[in-house]
């Protein structure tokens, strides 16, 4: 069968070759650039804990070697805490890492995986798609026609796959505008992140709002300035300005010394595609949406597209066609991409439209910084990753449900699980692999070697109803998992979200909420709302 072509070599499109090569299927990266990134300290990237988790697996780098997880969150306005978050075990931190960093890590990967092939000065003008498979045309030196299986378009907000495709990027334009300036100094918080609003200094040019300090590695920071609205020209000079005032106020009226590294203005538009599938053509990342106001970061949302995407892609890749598999991607990434810009557009008005008496009421400060500390620290309805909850692929009236925890549709808790090999893993571990896992939760368990009590109790029933549903499966042990009571079978998909949680051993549950999860029965006939354009 003919490879995946992946239009676009950024984070999100090789994070989808890695993704698919690790499910054992072939992708074709067409890169129009050189294949070397540009190094911009002042391009950095925030992400959450389970994007974190999934680019270490991928890449297999440590990411608290390459960029900083912070030691703490405050939130600041004039002169008062607002708010303070310390990181540890309950609080996963972020991670904030430069974004040359990040894509360099995926690029050493790649140059290992056999199955990825990464043509770069390839330039994407042309696609014809029938039912049996995609055919791309690219221009440059190594101008060509490319057969693929599916294509990805992972090329930005420019993206040319949707334009071939002539899908509408309704949205706003200039949301927000940061000024941004990447320094090695020294500061008084180290290793903590702060958001400092209506800072008491005086400022060159138009006050500032608002102003954000991000550590990384090596006593570098990202600082940026929220800019007032309109296209002001920020000037060299007026940044230098803003620099060294705002250093000065948080080291008590002198300027430390400091290395200026990099500057930039950070524009941030909301957009959303209508569509990210057509036939056998799909958008993810900056081609799909775009979204960064109030803290919440794109570039996290776009790897969680790659993630959803690979192992269907996969599937069908591997099984033959799945469409309403296929349909879903559409309906869970946009589905959740779309309510995050919904509540940034609600939120918006209330934060930025000034004065009046809601400056005066009390409590709204407080209020103010407690839902841009959630943008920005991926809580809440502003940056929390959200759950497919509502997925066309969740499971009907099983019986036999009960609950934990974590939501039917949520990402999963990283517990440690004994695998099948008797070795004790983190449950991350074990995803992006393709398969379906099952998960036990047995106290007791982790004191005995998985000999003894693999084929005792109820072990066997469940282990023949995991050798008997539609797809592979890992059947995995747990001694505890967070509201789940003892002989709980959890069913998660290959992406980390939960499928269900069922009380005992349940064949008929288990596998219904299995063939839910796959789409239903394969069909070779693609639905309407597929249909090739």
């Amino acid at each position: 069968m003919d490879p995946v072509i992946i239009v676009g070599a950024g984070p999100v499109g090789l994070t989808l070759a890695l993704a698919l090569a690790r499910q054992e299927v072939p992708a074709v990266v067409l890169d129009e650039g050189s294949g070397k990134d540009e190094q911009r300290p002042a391009r950095t990237v925030v992400l959450r804990e389970e994007t974190a988790a999934l680019m270490e697996r991928l890449t297999g780098v440590p990411l608290a070697r390459e960029g900083a997880h912070w030691a703490a969150w405050r939130s600041v306005r004039r002169k008062q805490v607002m708010r303070e978050v310390t990181f540890g075990d309950f609080e996963p931190s972020p991670v904030h890492i430069a974004q040359h960093v990040l894509t360099g890590a995926l690029r050493d990967a790649l140059a290992a995986e056999r199955l990825v092939q990464v043509v770069v000065d390839s330039r994407l003008d042309g696609l014809e798609q029938e039912t049996s498979g995609v055919t791309a045309h690219t221009r440059g030196p190594k101008g060509t026609y490319w057969r693929g299986s599916y294509l990805v378009g992972c090329d930005g907000p420019r993206s040319t796959v949707r334009k071939l495709l002539d899908i509408r990027f309704p949205g706003r334009t200039a949301v927000e505008r940061h000024a941004v300036a990447t320094l090695r100094t020294e500061l008084p918080w180290p290793d903590e992140a702060l958001l400092h609003r209506m800072p008491p200094w005086r400022t060159s040019g138009p006050s500032a709002v608002e102003v954000t300090a991000r550590p990384l590695p090596d006593d570098v920071w990202r600082l940026d300035w929220l800019l007032p609205p309109g296209k002001d020209l920020v000037t060299p000079e007026l940044l230098l300005a803003r620099v060294r005032e705002t250093l000065a106020g948080w080291s008590g009226g002198s300027t430390p010394a400091y290395e200026l590294l990099d500057t930039g203005v950070h524009t941030v538009h909301h957009r959303l595609a209508r569509r990210w599938r057509v036939g056998r053509v799909f958008l993810a990342g900056d081609a799909a949406h775009l979204l960064g106001a109030l803290g919440t970061q794109g570039l996290d949302e776009g790897l969680r597209d790659a993630d959803n995407l690979a192992w269907k892609l996969a599937l069908t890749w591997h099984h033959g066609p799945h469409e309403a598999l296929l349909d879903s991607y559409q309906a869970e990434r946009r589905g959740i991409v779309a309510a995050r810009l919904r509540a940034a557009d609600q939120v918006l008005p209330l934060l930025r439209g000034g004065g009046g008496l809601r400056a005066y009421v009390p409590g709204s400060a407080r209020g103010h910084d407690a839902l841009l500390t959630d943008g920005h620290l991926g809580r809440g309805a502003l940056g929390a990753p959200g759950a497919y909850d509502h997925s066309p692929l969740a499971p009907r009236h099983l019986e036999a449900e009960v609950p934990v925890d974590t939501v039917p549709g949520a990402t999963v808790t990283d517990v440690t699980v004994t695998a099948e090999d008797g070795s004790f893993v983190q449950l991350r571990e074990r995803l992006g692999r393709g398969a379906l896992l099952v998960v036990l939760v047995a106290p007791g368990t982790g004191v005995w070697e998985r000999k003894h009590w693999v084929s005792a109790g109820i072990m066997p029933r469940l282990a023949a109803a995991v050798a008997a549903l539609p797809h592979r499966a890992e059947l995995l042990v747990a001694e505890s998992y967070p509201g789940a009571a003892p002989h709980t079978v959890l069913l998660v998909r290959p992406d980390g979200h939960l499928v269900t949680a069922l009380g005992g051993v349940r064949p008929a549950d288990l596998y219904a909420a299995a063939e839910a999860t796959l789409g239903g029965p394969a069909k070779e006939e693609a639905t309407a709302g597929s249909a090739v354009k």
